[in-house]
């Protein structure tokens, strides 16, 4: 009797350990195949860099008639607009935003976070190559400015108060962004920025 006990509980154990390899067989492959999916998506269309490599930026007479005189004084003449009266410090909508001047992407809102402070932020930008840092002295104070590194646009700065695990907060103007939505990423030439949003 104990035997035959003993038989069943080994043949059970036997079929557990089987459907637990066919199972964990499974959801590896469907891994898999969504990193297929998302490497396909990101390889498909050629690199952003790429897009904007010969942009020329417009000259000054030109960007004061495109831009709107706060675009112009906040991307110009590193100019800050007013805190919670600006376009994006409260947009949860899912896209990235992308500079005022050349359309380079710059954020994401997967990495966007309330800080309370009244302007939009975000915890880092799309790629760390996309921004450049500057000392700024401006106010008296030493603080990081973040400006882009295609139009040189002047954008906001960088603080060390932000969200773990990096800690950091961009804290940019609304008037040097422009936001696109997710669902119009692929018309307007951003569709590589799909994978951020699988």
């Amino acid at each position: 009797m104990k035997k035959s006990i003993v038989a069943v509980v080994f043949i059970f154990l036997v079929m557990l350990c089987a459907w637990y390899a066919a199972l964990h067989t499974r959801i590896s492959s469907k891994k898999t195949i969504a990193d297929s999916a998302v490497s396909s998506i990101q390889n498909e269309q050629p690199h952003p860099a790429d897009y904007w490599k010969d942009f020329v930026k417009p000259d000054d007479a030109t960007l004061r008639t495109t831009l709107s005189p706060l675009q112009y004084k906040v991307t110009q003449e590193d100019g800050t607009e007013r805190a919670f009266d600006n376009a994006y410090w409260k947009i949860e909508e899912e896209g990235i935003y992308v500079d005022i001047v050349s359309g380079e992407p710059l954020f994401s809102s997967r990495d966007k976070f309330d800080s309370g402070t009244g302007w939009p932020s975000f915890t880092k930008p799309i790629d760390t190559t996309v921004v450049v840092t500057r000392e700024d002295t401006l106010l008296g104070a030493t603080r990081t400015e973040i400006r882009s590194k295609i139009a040189d646009s002047h954008l906001g700065h960088l603080f060390n108060d932000g969200p773990p695990p990096l800690g950091q907060r961009y804290c940019m103007n609304s008037a040097a962004l422009r936001f696109v939505p997710k669902d119009r990423l692929e018309v307007e030439g951003y569709g590589h920025y799909l994978y951020l949003f699988q």
